[in-house]
């Protein structure tokens, strides 16, 4: 695309209405609201109604980013849909998507890259507009990870939410959008983040719902040193490849694990004149979802500003990583 770069032209989330208080889960897993807030920073978050499915979810966040881009279903090209807690094995949540839009002419298909997989799903999708002049690519990142909770298990069970977000991805003048991606896997750490049965390996029997093996598990001291890691070079590495340093990053959107773990990443990563943009008090961990609705409620709040520098970062289970960086399109302020 020629004159053209590729970028975000809007944005949308969805949070299910329930709020689940630090209160309530406490009294679920056996400690204090205290404890929750001092070990995760997380006060809230939200919980799908029973009649809600990740399709749900999805939807509502794919059309508020419709709407704020101006474009119709009909328009969209390509619908990835980003979640690891789908409606079912088969088949791929994004065509149910598509048929509660109405986008007809989109090609659809899900990815997995768990907490990683909204900056997976721009990727995808910028490789998809860029070899496609003017064509519309909706990436929708949702999770219900409440339905998967033990909530025997006080590490994991306090953390998690449930959420959707999208973005709307086309051609951008090219002084604005998608600048870089770095994304890694860790197939040696796989293990850290796992649900064990209900795949090909260890398929759903009496005994492994008896055993609760259907359940999420996460190791969270391993994970949490993994972040620290990993997340940080990886960050410097995508700056430098693009000439850039954290000095130049007007607004940091990490995925939201954990309270205490992304102030941890934001001084390691040397992002301490960055904008940091949180929403896990009030939401959790929304899983895939969480980078996503983060950066919609940036962009709602008129925080972002045309051609500011933004940094957006998702790491999870596999164990993976996804960078973003890339300059903020406003297309009232660029006219």
């Amino acid at each position: 695309m020629v004159g053209r770069s590729v970028g975000i032209l809007g944005t949308g989330s969805y949070l299910p209405e329930n709020s689940v208080s630090n209160e309530v889960i406490a009294a679920r897993v056996g400690v204090t609201s205290d404890w929750i807030a001092t070990k995760t920073q997380i006060r809230h978050r939200r919980f799908a109604a029973d009649h809600e499915a990740t399709s749900d979810l999805a939807t509502h966040a794919a059309r508020r980013a419709l709407d704020q881009a101006g474009i119709s279903p009909a328009q969209v090209d390509y619908l990835i849909v980003s979640t690891s807690t789908g409606d079912s094995p088969q088949p791929p949540t994004a065509h149910l998507v598509q048929n509660a839009l109405g986008a007809e002419s989109a090609a659809c298909f899900d990815i997995n890259a768990v907490c990683s997989g909204f900056v997976y799903g721009l990727a995808v999708a910028e490789a998809l507009v860029a070899a496609r002049p003017n064509a519309i690519a909706l990436v929708v990142a949702a999770d219900i990870y409440s339905r998967i909770l033990d909530f025997s298990d006080r590490r994991t069970a306090v953390l998690f939410g449930d959420g959707a977000g999208a973005a709307v991805v086309g051609a951008v003048p090219d002084s604005r959008g998608l600048i870089g991606l770095h994304l890694r896997g860790s197939g040696e750490a796989h293990h850290l983040i796992r649900v064990e049965a209900g795949g090909s390996r260890r398929p759903p029997s009496v005994q492994t719902v008896a055993d609760g093996d259907h359940f999420f598990r996460m190791e969270g001291r391993q994970v949490r040193e993994f972040a620290v890691k990993q997340v940080p070079p990886l960050l410097a590495e995508l700056l430098e490849r693009n000439g850039l340093g954290v000095e130049h990053v007007d607004h940091f959107v990490p995925h939201q694990a954990n309270g205490v773990l992304v102030d941890e990443l934001v001084q390691n990563a040397g992002l301490t004149t960055a904008r940091i943009h949180r929403t896990l008090e009030r939401y959790g961990n929304a899983g895939s979802a969480s980078v996503a609705l983060t950066l919609d409620e940036a962009n709602r709040a008129n925080e972002l500003k045309d051609g500011d520098l933004v940094l957006l970062a998702g790491f999870g289970g596999g164990m993976s990583i996804g960078a973003c960086l890339l300059r903020w399109y406003d297309p009232v302020a660029s006219a």
